[in-house]
């Protein structure tokens, strides 16, 4: 059992009743507390969602929601996690939640990434989850800066061993698709598609603070080989239009560039040193 009560997973759900990756794996993996499904009033699936999760599934209004938040363009296209990932924040208020997770529909492990001397594995599945969340919550508690955590995913692994993730387990100025928040230092995502990105790039250059943890790890499904969720939208646009919704609100720090994988593909590349103001170590200070 989780020592934070006040603490729940919200989960963002779209058109895929019938195969909630992240709630069973969340309980595969040894969590116990509170989750939320939180789905929109536009999605033609939702009372699927309704008849298998009562009360645990959230409902808000898309359009009303759509109304107050900074899209990037005026395409009028509301096809974005963009809306319900800025709800939720509201919806965790309603029901008393100081700490929650924000994550996608389609995790099926959870990973660790290092054994106990911080060395590389490639392969340990998490299953104490409420220990991990627990001491997640705590090291926010103690560092009353950082708005945002999040665990590293399967791409930030490219090169195995000799990858900079690997070398170098260390907290990463960056956070993306899994975030943990805390009520009382909310922020709001930005831009219709690739909003994680072009969130901690805009708000880390005002000095926001998020944290990737590379010792821990979601794997998901490929988002464009499986049906619901966004993969229509990245059918439909390419990766191009995604990663330059970043360059958009990040001229200065943010490029359109080649990912080198098995499938080449475009994809951001953040300039570190033009994003963020750099932290100087303590010891400097007089």
């Amino acid at each position: 059992m989780m020592k934070h009560k006040d603490f729940a997973v919200f989960i963002m759900v779209h058109g895929r009743p019938d195969k909630m990756w992240t709630y069973q794996t969340l309980r595969k993996s040894g969590y116990t507390g509170k989750i939320y499904l939180v789905g929109d009033n536009l999605d033609d699936t939702i009372d699927e969602y309704k008849k298998k999760y009562k009360d645990e599934l959230l409902i808000f209004d898309k359009n009303e929601a759509a109304s107050k938040m900074d899209a990037g363009d005026n395409t009028g296209d509301l096809r974005s996690t963009l809306f319900s990932a800025n709800t939720i924040p509201e919806l965790a208020k309603e029901k008393g939640i100081k700490y929650f997770f924000i994550m996608c529909d389609d995790y099926y492990e959870i990973r660790y990434r290092f054994n106990n001397n911080l060395n590389y594995t490639s392969y340990r599945l998490i299953m104490n989850l409420d220990v991990i969340f627990d001491s997640m919550i705590d090291f926010m508690e103690k560092n009353k800066k950082v708005s945002s955590l999040a665990m590293a995913q399967t791409g930030d692994f490219i090169g195995g061993e000799h990858g900079a993730y690997a070398k170098n387990p260390t907290l990463k100025r960056k956070a993306m698709n899994s975030f943990l928040c805390n009520s009382e230092r909310p922020f709001k995502f930005i831009g219709r598609l690739n909003e994680d990105v072009t969130t901690y790039v805009n708000l880390g250059g005002k000095g926001v603070v998020f944290f990737t943890i590379p010792l821990l790890m979601i794997n998901q499904k490929e988002t464009q080989t499986t049906n619901g969720g966004l993969s229509d939208v990245y059918l439909e646009y390419g990766t191009y239009t995604k990663s330059f919704f970043s360059v958009m609100y990040n001229p200065s720090s943010v490029k359109v560039s080649m990912m080198i994988t098995d499938h080449r593909r475009l994809h951001h590349r953040v300039s570190w040193k033009h994003a963020v103001p750099c932290i100087i170590n303590e010891n400097f200070k007089k």
